[in-house]
């Protein structure tokens, strides 16, 4: 959460993997920064299939995306142990109007959003399965390296069925990909550990498929 967002914050919540923080159709009462752990988000289409939307880790915000209609309009769920910071959002409203930084902020965050929502639209809508797939480690890749943390070696807290749902990819689609990058020398994984071995040849995969 933006450092003066998190200063309001009025409590924490501890969640275990698989519970959910909110639920689609909730009233928004809150907004939640990840402390610690990470979580994924997902809705429901017309016909009862659940689309994964998003996964968050430590730094990210969650619940922006009720603040258009006043509910919640996914269900976030942590993938592990979690902590969440919790600031109600009413007070995130009123402070919004009465300092400009508060504002500035929050529109900030309602930005971010847009802009991977647009992300998203764009990865699903022009790229083959190999580029959604390099496309989705360099973007966890540029996550954990603005946190501190590896850029070229880390532990995929979702599952591949969750990652399939997210790319618009069948499980059977990703396996096969990730065995292929292993293959191809540019990945090495062992089960959920990822270790990035050539970026280069990533990127060249994530432009030109």
């Amino acid at each position: 959460m933006p450092s003066r967002l998190e200063s309001l914050a009025q409590g924490r919540r501890r969640l275990r993997g698989g519970e959910a923080l909110f639920s689609c159709g909730d009233p928004l009462c809150s907004l939640y920064s990840v402390c610690g752990g990470s979580f994924k988000t997902n809705t429901v289409d017309g016909e009862g299939r659940a689309q994964v939307t998003g996964f968050f880790m430590a730094g990210d915000l969650l619940g922006l995306d009720g603040i258009g209609s006043g509910s919640y309009s996914v269900t976030a769920m942590a993938l592990e142990e979690s902590l969440v910071c919790v600031t109600p959002y009413a007070l995130v409203e009123r402070l919004a109007r009465e300092m400009p930084e508060v504002q500035r902020e929050l529109q900030a965050a309602l930005s971010g959003e847009i802009v991977r929502e647009h992300a998203m639209m764009l990865l699903l809508g022009s790229m083959r399965a190999e580029q959604r797939l390099a496309a989705f480690l360099l973007n966890l890749s540029s996550r954990f390296a603005r946190r501190g943390y590896s850029p070229s070696d880390f532990y995929l807290r979702m599952t591949r069925e969750d990652i399939g749902s997210y790319l618009g990819l069948a499980l059977e689609t990703v396996s096969r990909l990730f065995s292929r990058l292993q293959v191809q020398g540019i990945v090495e994984i062992r089960q959920r550990h990822v270790r990035l071995l050539d970026v280069a040849r990533l990127h060249a995969l994530g432009r030109t498929g």
